[in-house]
């Protein structure tokens, strides 16, 4: 893959976004990057800069289509894309979620990510390929989430599964297209997202660590970067546990 010089970041505020922000700057480079919190992105702005990079921090809501699809196309030639924005929510034990949790996840996660991955391909599709053919690399951050319908996370299980497998699936297409889609399905990663969770995390990383391995990935043209293997490999035989069976284990409580 050609050196990186112009890319655009959603959720780059902090965790994975502003390690990748980091990961990506330097002379010569050009950052687009939007989170929720003016302050926070500002002074990942300023981190960037002091590396020699050339940023452009916006406050953009990535439920907002017609936002995002303005900001998205104003930021001109775009080498890479990663749709990094995301939220969490967790019912211990099981519970049924609120229809109002529901309902946002899924327009974060799925519709939210969407918002940048759809006008960044039409952007990618009138830009000249490069000499070996490629127009622009586009990413998500999933979840090995994907792969688990865990009981207390429906919903982050199954917005993060939509998006994993849309991703997959176009690939092909896009590819002939001269555009390289990418699903990251990391584990635990040491995020504010995590910090919150409590309890266990087996195979935590540093967010630099993650954003290391997400950006050889993307180098390679991986369609899908799954960290660590063996958590992946997990939360897959998981989601062959018959249904009963993962729920008890999940409402068990914890000694």
């Amino acid at each position: 893959m050609r050196r990186v010089t112009s890319a655009l970041i959603t959720g780059a505020s902090s965790g994975i976004g502003l390690a990748l922000a980091v990961a990506l700057a330097g002379p010569g480079v050009r950052l687009h990057l939007s989170g929720r919190d003016a302050d926070r992105l500002d002074r990942v702005a300023e981190t960037c800069r002091s590396r020699g990079a050339s940023v452009e921090p916006r406050v953009v809501d990535v439920r907002d289509r017609d936002a995002m699809h303005d900001w998205v196309l104003s930021a001109g030639s775009l080498d890479l894309v990663i749709a990094n924005a995301a939220i969490a929510a967790g019912i211990a034990g099981g519970a049924a979620e609120r229809p109002d949790q529901t309902r946002a996840l899924f327009e974060t996660n799925l519709h939210g990510a969407l918002n940048a991955i759809l006008p960044a391909m039409e952007a990618m599709r009138a830009q000249p390929p490069c000499p070996d053919g490629v127009r622009g690399r586009i990413a998500v951050i999933a979840s090995v989430a994907a792969f688990l319908p865990l009981p207390g996370a429906a919903s982050y299980c199954a917005s993060k599964a939509a998006l994993d497998t849309w991703m997959v699936a176009s690939a092909p297409a896009a590819r002939r297209e001269g555009i390289r889609l990418t699903s990251v399905c990391p584990g635990f990663v040491r995020t504010p997202m995590t910090e919150g969770q409590g309890g266990r995390m087996p195979g935590l990383l540093e967010p630099e660590e993650a954003a290391r391995r997400i950006l050889r990935g993307i180098a390679g043209e991986r369609v899908r970067i799954v960290f660590p293997w063996w958590m992946g490999l997990a939360a897959r035989l998981g989601g062959l546990v018959p249904p009963r069976v993962l729920a008890a284990v999940v409402s068990r409580p914890r000694t």
